[in-house]
């Protein structure tokens, strides 16, 4: 219930084209605005009834505008889109929702990859604009699957010649020595989840060829040792599982007209005890130096289940306390 200080009121009148897709079945995406914003919403028809203290209801007048034009452009209104767009109004950014939410990277049958955060839309930028980039941040804050998503758009605007994908191999508890079946059966676990995200990216039937033809590359990070990478585009994912010296080598493959991106969660190390981490290193190292960017994504920027960003949260207050 809004504060009965200070009350005002107004309307917002939508648009009627998108107003169902804007309030959700039953006024579910409205309920949800009214459960994050200390105002009271109310709808009836086209017309969006606010009543509370003068900041929150221009923040949520703000929010459904944002959300209006988002619609407008073809954008998805779901609970979790209204989530973000509350956050990203917010912290009053530079860059509207409508800029961050309606920028695709590509789209295949319908299913559109976008940045869906503040935190990815930055993300996704320092890609546009970097040769090498970091993203850090925890799991489900979507490090992985946009970077994915950007160099399958490199690959389809001709900006790189293959795609590679690396992981460090690191043994979570079994040694690889004794699991069953070949090196690289062994192995696919491993790089199981960059898989993934290319079946969602491109045609499966695509992706074979793709591989056999050596386009996309899908391999161990001790693969990359002794290469030059050139006019590439190379994902290491799950790099908090690297060695400060395995790090160097691989930035050092760097070849011309390529494009790096390093992905990891430096709160998930599976290294050996007393093994430090090269995601943890490097940042001393190279901060600072041009053409090299790291991005840092927060709980606010997964986009699982709402419930994973309490975890994460929960986690890290967690971590926090322990080492106060």
């Amino acid at each position: 219930m809004a504060n009965n200080r200070n009350v005002v009121a107004t309307a917002v009148e939508l648009d009627p084209a998108h107003a169902h897709a804007v309030l959700g079945v039953a006024d579910e995406n409205l309920k949800v605005l009214n459960n994050l914003i200390d105002a009271d919403l109310f709808a009836r028809g086209n017309t969006v009834k606010i009543t509370g203290p003068g900041r929150e209801v221009a923040r949520a007048r703000a929010v459904l505008d944002e959300l209006v034009a988002l619609a407008q452009r073809g954008g998805a209104i779901t609970r979790d889109a209204v989530k973000h767009a509350v956050s990203i109004v917010a912290v009053d950014a530079p860059q509207s929702v409508r800029e961050i939410m309606g920028s695709d990277i590509i789209a295949r049958r319908g299913k559109v990859v976008r940045a869906k955060t503040l935190g990815q839309k930055k993300y996704v930028d320092a890609i546009d604009d970097n040769t090498v980039v970091f993203g850090i941040g925890p799991a489900g804050s979507g490090k992985t699957y946009l970077a994915v998503a950007k160099a399958v758009q490199a690959l389809q605007a001709k900006q790189v010649s293959r795609i590679i994908l690396t992981r460090p191999a690191v043994e979570a508890g079994e040694k690889l020595g004794f699991l069953p079946g070949t090196l690289d059966e062994k192995i696919d676990p491993y790089l199981r989840p960059l898989y993934d995200a290319l079946r969602d990216m491109l045609d499966p039937e695509m992706i074979p060829k793709l591989l056999e033809a050596g386009v996309i590359e899908v391999a161990p990070l001790a693969y990359m040792r002794g290469r030059t990478l050139s006019d590439s585009f190379v994902i290491l994912d799950e790099a908090q599982n690297t060695t400060p010296e395995q790090m160097k080598m691989f930035l050092t493959r760097l070849g011309f007209g390529s494009t790096i991106v390093v992905t990891g969660d430096v709160s998930q190390v599976d290294l050996p005890r007393g093994q430090r981490s090269g995601l943890r290193v490097v940042r001393s190292i190279l901060e600072g130096v041009e053409d090299i960017a790291f991005c840092e994504m927060a709980s606010a920027d997964v986009v699982r289940h709402q419930l994973v960003g309490r975890i994460v949260e929960a986690y890290d207050e967690y971590d926090r306390s322990q080492e106060g």
